[in-house]
């Protein structure tokens, strides 16, 4: 059973954050939970001084200037509060990331929803920096969205279509109870997909040697079928909004090439690795799945 009380969401005002808060409106909805919208006003380290003020910015608060952040944080949240979910704003100051982690981290938040920020070239390939070190070094799950256009900013939040990627470790597999839950509380259709690498041969000695390459490659996608269906619950299964698919490639691409052909709303990925490695790309194919995806991308550890 999945359970989500607290969300936490970073705002900066832009339209990317305001669809983050969309879809952290929506899951509070489907969850009976309750929204915290934290705004951090961002410092820039400078070397052998500590934290400065961002040009523009007062370098010492006044009363005045937090009434007033505070005042258009909430008028930005209530434009898109819904009736029956709470919806807390929270100011801090700091360096952002740490700022929203360590909120997080008191709040014993349940999900955090942020956007991805940068809609093209360098900036889309790199992600907000804030976001990047969110990823790395957030406890709870992160959900991350991506720039749309401005007729689909106005559009409600539906997770009619999710794909979830299961390679089976501790970690997707739980990534896939998420994955079927949200698709229960959002009466959506879950694809959960299996991707296998596309060698031309798969060992270098083939353990029945009756077998061609081709027979063995079957053989190796009628077992991933059958452990993806061992997955899925049954009951979740005689619903007839599951469904399993084995494809070959590179992972990442394949994920997202197939929730661009199902025009999935959402894509549910386990991380593995909390190493230096880990932290550093918080998963390689998570990592590329986050940057490319044009819908939203849940990443559970």
């Amino acid at each position: 059973m999945i359970e989500i009380r607290r969300i936490l969401c970073p705002i900066d005002f832009s339209e990317c954050s305001r669809r983050a808060l969309d879809h952290a409106v929506a899951i509070a909805r489907w969850y009976k939970a309750s929204v915290t919208a934290v705004h951090v006003d961002a410092a820039i380290e400078i070397a052998g001084y500590g934290p400065a003020p961002m040009l523009g910015v007062p370098a010492i608060w006044t009363i005045a200037d937090r009434s007033a952040l505070a005042a258009d944080l909430k008028r930005f949240v209530n434009a898109d509060a819904a009736s029956g979910v709470t919806v807390e704003t929270v100011l801090r100051e700091g360096a952002a990331a740490q700022e929203i982690l360590r909120h997080a981290t008191a709040l014993s938040a349940d999900l955090i929803t942020m956007g991805t920020h940068g809609a093209s070239g360098f900036e889309r390939l790199l992600l907000g920096s804030v976001t990047e070190k969110v990823l790395r070094k957030a406890a709870c799950p992160v959900l991350t969205v991506p720039p749309v256009s401005s007729a689909a900013s106005a559009a409600p939040v539906r997770f009619k279509q999710i794909v979830c990627a299961v390679d089976f470790s501790d970690c997707s597999l739980d990534a896939l109870k998420y994955a079927l839950s949200l698709a229960q509380e959002a009466d959506g259709r879950l694809t959960v997909v299996h991707v296998l690498a596309n060698h031309l041969v798969p060992d270098p000695v083939l353990p029945d040697h009756h077998l061609s390459v081709l027979a063995y490659q079957r053989r190796r996608e009628d077992e991933a079928l059958q452990r993806l269906d061992e997955a899925v619950p049954s009951t979740a299964a005689a619903r007839g909004r599951v469904e399993s698919t084995i494809v070959r490639g590179k992972p990442w691409r394949e994920i997202v090439r197939l929730a661009t052909a199902l025009q999935s709303e959402l894509i549910v990925l386990g991380v593995r690795g909390r190493g230096t490695a880990g932290l550093m790309f918080f998963g390689s194919t998570a990592n590329q799945v986050v940057r490319h995806a044009a819908c939203p991308v849940l990443t559970l550890r």
